[in-house]
């Protein structure tokens, strides 16, 4: 390849996606790059903060699948039950982990420990090779090579691969300098983030409740505690993050109510503006997206690092089958085959975060009639529950390897 550093697969992104994915391709004989802007472990790494996230089963069949499920295992919580409601209104409908016969329905794991254990197993993939602390300043494809150009240590390098697969989040430059076309809205909202202590066990229940001002999650932690996505709009948000803790907890309890008692202590805040964005082309010669640079979604229903797992799966099956079948894992086939397989997926989970974002936000009184009256049926209707849970789950249409449990190859 000219002389330029060559890899079959360069992964730009060092984030839960990115390395992810470099973990279940490594072991298959490739060559691996892994690039990103900070150095593995920086705490730095916006990636591996203390956020709360919500893993679905499925998601925990790929991490079984990859080798690493019982390390994250270690510190996550289970999620037995999921009660959805309308806060001052009569709509509710339920989930459970014993009806769908499945240990938990999903698990609460921060993101700094899942990028603990995931940085942690990579330091021993010799095949995988980290180009950090480095910054992407061009990238370019044709049908033969996928080309990026960086920077690193004051000076400029060009890398070249047979696959580039673009997981550097909801502002990829990847993206942005193919100029990729995509559908973006923002919601006029900024989600608050924390975790909470109850006085009340969880029981492990995972709480989704709608308010005027947009939904609260409430998911179980570890040590009785409580994680929090506060949705509020974006002319609250300010408001809400200066409340020393003692008004925080009492504006809070005013919004959730007291299923869990009260709420004694509050942990360190966070927030940040809620958008919907989704490529309408997810791949180019040579070239995937994944993750967030794919799709950034409301977080109602906490379905956005779930969907980029399931890139990862299904990208790891078709890369990894066409190699074992002596075809080219950066070929046009094994991109076009990757794009269809997702789009279902990206599209459907998209348009109902997008969806259950905007009927709840909805003041009208026939509208909340409606989604009231829907969720009862829900409640009462066993087949639309599982298929709902089904969907929770990730559990649903063609599987891959990884998200049936099973080793990449």
């Amino acid at each position: 390849m000219n002389g330029q550093a060559a890899y079959d697969v360069l992964i730009v992104g060092g984030g839960m996606v990115g390395a992810s994915l470099g973990l279940a391709l490594s072991g298959q004989g490739l060559r691996i790059g892994l690039i990103d802007a900070h150095a593995p472990g920086d705490p730095a790494q916006p990636s591996y903060d203390d956020r709360a996230i919500a893993l679905a089963w499925g998601s925990r069949r790929i991490f079984e699948g990859m080798g690493v499920w019982q390390d994250i295992a270690d510190d996550a919580e289970p999620i037995c039950e999921i009660h959805v409601s309308d806060r001052g209104h009569f709509g509710f409908t339920h989930l459970s982990a014993r009806e769908e016969q499945v240990p938990a329905l999903g698990y609460v794991a921060t993101a700094r420990h899942i990028g603990q254990v995931l940085l942690a197993r990579l330091r021993d993939c010799a095949d995988v090779q980290w180009i950090a602390p480095a910054q992407v300043v061009g990238v370019a494809s044709d049908e033969q090579v996928a080309r990026v150009h960086i920077e690193r240590k004051g000076a400029s390098e060009t890398l070249q691969a047979r696959l580039l697969v673009a997981a550097d989040g909801g502002r990829s430059f990847v993206r942005e300098a193919l100029g990729l076309p995509t559908r973006q809205w923002q919601y006029g909202q900024s989600a608050v983030v924390t975790n909470v202590t109850p006085s009340r066990p969880h029981r492990n229940v995972a709480f989704e409740r709608f308010t005027e001002t947009g939904p609260i999650a409430l998911l179980p932690m570890s040590e009785g505690r409580c994680a929090v996505v506060w949705t509020v709009r974006d002319e609250q948000v300010e408001e809400v993050m200066a409340l020393d803790d003692q008004a925080f907890l009492h504006a809070f309890q005013a919004r959730f109510g007291y299923r869990l008692g009260r709420f004694e202590r509050v942990g360190r805040r966070a927030s940040y503006p809620l958008s919907l964005l989704r490529v309408t082309e997810s791949v180019r010669p040579r070239i995937a997206l994944i993750g967030n640079a794919a799709h950034t979604l409301h977080p109602i229903a906490g379905q956005g690092f779930n969907l980029g797992l399931r890139d990862v799966a299904a990208l790891v099956d078709l890369a990894l089958g066409a190699d074992a079948a002596g075809d080219d894992i950066g070929g046009e086939t094994v991109l076009y085959n990757y794009e269809r397989w997702r789009q279902r997926d990206q599209r459907n989970v998209a348009l109902a975060t997008d969806g259950l974002a905007r009927i709840f936000s909805n003041p009208l009184p026939p509208v909340r009639l409606a989604r009231n009256l829907g969720m009862l049926a829900l409640d009462l209707l066993p087949p639309a529950r599982h298929r709902l849970a089904a969907a929770a789950m990730g559990v649903q249409g063609r599987l891959p390897r990884l998200a049936r449990g099973l080793p990449p190859r």
